[in-house]
């Protein structure tokens, strides 16, 4: 392993910018990829919080990210979540790369949300709301407007210094930027939105899903646990709900799960998963499309691939 290239944040957005990971993630799937055969996550808890391992193997490639959780780090001044990513040779499994896995995160999330959003949103698209004032809010909005002509979004956090800053930074992206805190003012923005965008550790739902439009797109990807959620009965009930894949969905999506557990839905009311979807084999219904993410091995995989590739052909 001497030698090793390390492709950092940096690197990763020159090799495959955001319009170029939605490419090479549909692609991957109308290829065939399947996403019911990609390996769900596995997680080791541990005093300071969970280290995280998501292995995959796909074509010429394998390789595995290992990301950490540490809830105190906040009180020390550092981050969250960290991690790093190995690609391999599929064939020898000699290791090929490293890269930085919070920045692969980063960039492949926001990117599979578009996936979906390209094939279940209307063309007209142009008003969005974000829930968050991370990265992955950022992202989304730049992932969005990849695939639709978003002009104007509200930022909804509950800090409002963090969320007037989002709200600079989507300005940065050349969008009409609001910001609003929880409450009638969300509210509001959700009501009109073409796009709803859900990236937080919130636990318990973020609005009231009856307030989604029937033509809206609601997105949700701030949580890979079976006890948490950031929509409510309301909003799944109505939707045509498409998931990465049916066993991780409902290995980790709180948000179909806890519906399922009180009985508002059954297994039957998934539409069907990311591959279904952009082979033809989902129609969408009369009420707003809802897609919830997890985050998958193979996502990070294909992302991984496509900066490797074109790091090497540099």
């Amino acid at each position: 392993m001497t030698g090793l290239p390390y492709l950092d944040a940096e690197v990763l957005r020159k090799t495959v910018p955001m319009g170029r990971a939605v490419q090479v993630l549909k692609e991957a799937l109308v290829d065939g990829l399947d996403p019911e055969q990609g390996t769900l996550r596995s997680a080791l808890d541990v005093p300071a919080g969970q280290v995280l391992t998501m292995p995959a193997h796909a074509g010429r490639y394998a390789g595995v990210k290992i990301v950490t959780v540490a809830p105190g780090n906040a009180d020390r001044g550092l981050p969250r979540i960290q991690g790093a990513y190995l690609l391999m040779d599929g064939e020898t499994l000699a290791p090929l790369a490293t890269m930085d896995g919070v920045a692969l995160t980063s960039l492949r999330t926001p990117a599979v949300s578009a996936v979906a959003v390209d094939a279940l949103a209307v063309p007209y698209a142009s008003s969005m709301v974000v829930f968050g004032t991370g990265p992955q809010a950022i992202g989304h909005v730049e992932a969005f407007r990849a695939v639709r002509p978003v002009e104007r979004v509200t930022v909804v956090g509950r800090h409002p210094g963090r969320t007037a800053d989002a709200a600079a930074e989507c300005e940065a992206l050349g969008v009409a930027a609001a910001a609003a805190g929880p409450g009638a003012a969300a509210e509001k923005a959700v009501a009109e939105a073409d796009l709803v965008a859900c990236c937080t550790t919130a636990r318990t739902p973020l609005f009231p899903g009856r307030l989604a439009r029937d033509d809206a797109t609601v997105v949700a990807v701030g949580s890979h646990e079976p006890e948490a959620r950031e929509v409510d009965d309301a909003l799944v009930t109505r939707a045509t709900v498409v998931v990465e894949s049916r066993s991780a969905a409902l290995a980790e999506a709180g948000d179909i799960i806890i519906p399922m557990r009180g009985g508002a839905i059954t297994v039957g009311h998934i539409a069907g998963n990311l591959a279904e979807l952009l082979t033809g084999r989902i129609v969408r219904g009369a009420g707003p499309a809802f897609f919830k993410s997890v985050g998958m091995a193979w996502e990070d995989l294909v992302v991984a691939v496509a900066a490797y590739e074109a790091w090497a052909a540099r």
